[in-house]
């Protein structure tokens, strides 16, 4: 499995409540991921290492790669993607998927575990 990186950079933004008409702020950019996804799906599927490919993501940037397994390789293409009412699954992914699952915000709070992990050190981050 590969995974993708989170680049911090610092950038000029418009400030929603000027003056200043421009602040600096920091940017977080998540690198990698989808790309890496692509690849994979790709070539798993020319490999036929599977029937069905469920996709987890909301990123229309797999779209070129999803239509080349569904045209090319036949293969079946189900999506899953959070967010829903409020974020509708991307138009470029629904038409290459077979089917399509939305995760509704309250089954991912019914879905978190304990805070922190019992047996472990684990918690979750400070909110802001």
């Amino acid at each position: 499995m590969q995974f993708g990186h989170f680049l911090r950079h610092k950038v000029f933004a418009e400030n929603a409540n000027p003056p200043p008409n421009k602040i600096e702020i920091f940017k977080a950019e998540e690198k990698g991921s989808d790309v890496n996804l692509a690849l994979h799906v790709l070539n798993d599927a020319w490999a036929d290492a599977y029937d069905c490919a469920v996709i987890v993501s909301n990123d229309s940037d797999l779209a070129t790669a999803l239509k080349m397994v569904r045209e090319q390789q036949k293969k079946v293409i189900g999506l899953i993607t959070p967010g829903a009412p409020k974020r509708n699954p991307s138009w470029q992914l629904r038409q290459f998927s077979s089917f399509i699952k939305i995760i509704r915000p309250w089954a991912l709070e019914k879905s978190l575990l304990p805070n922190p992990i019992p047996g472990t050190e684990i918690s979750k981050p400070k909110s802001r």
